[in-house]
């Protein structure tokens, strides 16, 4: 059961009070008031997780006349659903859903730049156009991001070239386009993948999914090589890489005045670690070794909670929990408790109340006791809810949503099976007075009673309990059908069979599946606000703060890729098809971003677009190379649109291909040509001839 609550201004008034108040008692009364306060949220949480399980709580009690104890785990249809489409939301581009773009107006680096291989030197008088390097001013150089590789090649210009065999680079885009493959590859690395699909679990079940991270951890990867007698020899190569980790919310445990996570004072997470992980935080940094040896030889200090038993599915209570209890504290404490605490306080919080620390506490020790590293500063947690509740950090689950008709759907269901049981045995009522005394009276098939000689009338009557299980099914089907409509998640999007009416056709049952994700859109837009935006910010903030390179350098924004996913990829492919036929027509090709659509075609189908679509610098070497090989006759060519072939000086048409056609490749009968011009075969009039 939970222990006595403690009020937050009573815990403010022991720390004024008490002139020995330490840093590990300040956490420790911290940690006791989140955990009172979230006591109501526990209990709904265990709700749900019976619900999923199948386990009746001890609050339902059934009587000496219920025989039928079954539990129907529709519960876990639903929760497994609303999972299972997250998760082929998330990640239906078969890529971690993060993205980074660049601003429509970027700051401190070029939109576009561009070169013309057949026209190096543009006309002076052209307005839009500008040297990379002024005359006069050689200092000056364009911001290209990571493009300043080509400076040195290439006579860069400012803005996108207009002539016909201009190329165009886009520095913002190129920086949002490294950063972001360096940001997926560190996912990569931390398995992000694994992470997300654990806490998009936790949201469909609870209500509230957690992501902790990114945080610096040594990374082994495994290499051998051969030694002076031709042996392998392992020789591991240890890499620094971001870490994210999945948090549970039965160990989180925020600030309960808080109603998300840009509202949290503090933040602690409770560890649950053995001998081993206990020893191999000395192997981290700013842990201190002499207090974890101290609270080692202290000896286990785990306490389990009331809802660890039902969790784990045994009864603990006279077993000892070989485990150390860690709480994990983020968050904002006051300046003379850090001081005291042995902290050391730079000249620049000299006059700040308040400092952000993470310290570690365990058996009263103080385990790590450091600032809050990251710049600027954040707490690096991110929590995400199924179903927002704007009075509350957590979020409704759809296990919780769907405890009403749980019940329903079992007791019915109980009522059923018990009425089916009655009725369908016969009931035997029998007159002893007609039957010869001592008879055995079980009745079995082949049985024969014996009666008196002479008693007039039945000794053996039989009577059939009525059978209303139809009925109690029909209010089944009902509560059933309420779970539905309490959910968002129909029974036919996870495979019930014997659909009627609109679901019977392809069209009818694509436009009810097309209805159902409206629920799912709402949940993945919510991954999208509170976990994978925050998150890739931190990312983006952790690589410039503690890995920063000078070539990766933009205006760029992070994009969470979640609600993008929604529109089927089919759908999209075809819409993407559709207007690269548009962008065919001459007058709108120069509208229409080819290589943009390229890339977007490409993971529309599931592929990754950086293997298997060049960008346009790749798109010109690979141009070069077919055209030296033969494989391409002419220049290279921009797409449709890029630049359309200027019209001859002083007006008129493009030449024709040949005297018999019209130009354009079209076949016609041509235009004759006139005197003076190539191909006429008459004589030249002479002067006094009529002209």
């Amino acid at each position: 059961m939970a222990e006595e609550k403690t009020t937050e201004t009573e815990l403010e008034m022991k720390l004024d009070d008490d002139e020995k108040m330490t840093l590990s008692t300040y956490v420790r009364n911290k940690y006791n008031y989140s955990s009172d306060s979230r006591y109501s949220q526990e209990s709904r949480w265990m709700d749900s997780y019976r619900n999923y399980r199948g386990i009746y709580g001890s609050e339902t009690q059934f009587t000496e006349t219920e025989k039928s104890q079954v539990f129907l785990k529709v519960t876990k249809t639903k929760v497994t659903a609303a999972y299972g489409q997250i998760i082929d939301v998330l990640f239906a581009g078969q890529k971690f859903p993060l993205g980074v773009d660049a601003t429509r107006l970027p700051d401190g680096v070029e939109e576009s730049v561009h070169f013309d291989p057949k026209n190096p030197t543009q006309p002076q008088d052209d307005p839009n156009q500008g040297s990379l390097f002024p005359p006069g001013s050689k200092e000056e150089e364009l911001e290209l991001g990571a493009l300043k590789e080509l400076a040195d090649d290439l006579e860069l210009k400012e803005g996108a070239g207009v002539t016909p065999t201009s190329i165009t680079y886009h520095p913002a885009e190129e920086a949002a386009r490294a950063m972001e493959k360096k940001i997926l590859d560190q996912l990569e690395e931390s398995s992000a993948s694994k992470h997300l699909r654990s806490a998009a679990f936790e949201m469909s079940l609870f209500g509230t999914g957690i992501l902790k991270g990114p945080f610096a951890q040594d990374k082994e990867y495994p290499r051998w090589e051969q030694d002076e007698e031709g042996n392998g020899t392992y020789t591991p190569e240890i890499k620094t890489v971001p870490r994210l980790e999945f948090v549970s919310c039965w160990d989180f445990y925020p600030d309960p005045a808080a109603n998300n996570m840009d509202e949290v004072e503090y933040v602690i997470q409770r560890h649950k670690l053995n001998h081993a992980d206990m020893r191999a935080l000395k192997n981290r940094p700013l842990f201190d070794e002499d207090a974890l040896d101290e609270c080692i030889e202290m000896g286990t200090n785990y306490t389990r909670q009331w809802w660890e038993d039902d969790l784990d599915d045994y009864d603990s209570t006279n077993v000892s929990v070989d485990r150390y209890e860690v709480l994990e504290f983020w968050g904002n404490i006051d300046r003379t408790v850090a001081e005291d605490a042995g902290l050391d306080i730079p000249r620049e919080y000299s006059d700040v109340d308040l400092v952000q620390i993470n310290a570690w506490v365990c058996n009263d020790k103080i385990l790590r006791l450091a600032f809050n590293p990251f710049m600027p500063i954040r707490i690096p947690y991110f929590a995400a809810p199924y179903e927002l509740n704007p009075y509350s950090f957590f979020g409704v689950g759809l296990a919780e949503n769907m405890v009403d008709t749980q019940q329903l759907m079992n007791g019915f269901m109980r009522m059923a099976v018990d009425n089916a049981v009655l009725s369908g045995n016969l009931i035997f009522e029998i007159d002893e007075t007609n039957l010869v005394p001592g008879q055995d009276l079980e009745v079995y098939p082949g049985k024969i009673f014996r009666r008196q000689g002479g008693a007039p009338g039945q000794a053996l009557f039989a009577t059939q309990y009525p059978n209303v299980s139809s009925q109690n099914l029909m209010m089944f089907d009902k509560a059933r059908a309420l779970s539905d409509e309490s959910t968002g998640i129909p029974s036919f999007s996870h495979g019930q069979t014997g659909i009627q009416g609109t679901g019977r056709t392809a069209a009818g049952i694509s436009m009810l599946m097309g209805a159902a994700q409206i629920s799912i859109k709402t949940v993945v837009k919510n991954i999208d606000d509170y976990l994978l935006q925050p998150l890739g910010e931190s990312f983006y903030a952790f690589n410039q703060q503690f890995d920063f390179d000078p070539d990766v350098q933009g205006d760029i924004e992070i994009k969470a890729r979640g609600t993008e996913s929604l529109m089927r990829n089919e759908v999209r492919s075809q819409r993407l098809l559709q207007l690269m036929q548009i962008g065919s027509n001459p007058a709108l090709a120069p509208f229409v971003k080819f290589p943009v659509i390229l890339r977007e075609i490409a993971h529309s189908f599931d592929l990754d677009a950086e293997k298997f679509v060049n960008d346009e610098r790749e798109a010109l070497r690979q141009a070069k190379v077919m055209q030296a090989s033969g494989m391409m006759q002419g220049p290279p060519q921009q797409p449709p649109g890029a630049g359309a072939p200027p019209p001859p000086e002083g007006g008129g048409t493009v030449p024709p291909t040949s005297p018999a056609g019209t130009g354009n490749s079209q076949i016609g009968p041509g235009g004759a040509p006139e005197p003076g011009m190539p191909g006429f075969s008459g004589r030249p009039p002479s002067e006094g001839e009529i002209q």
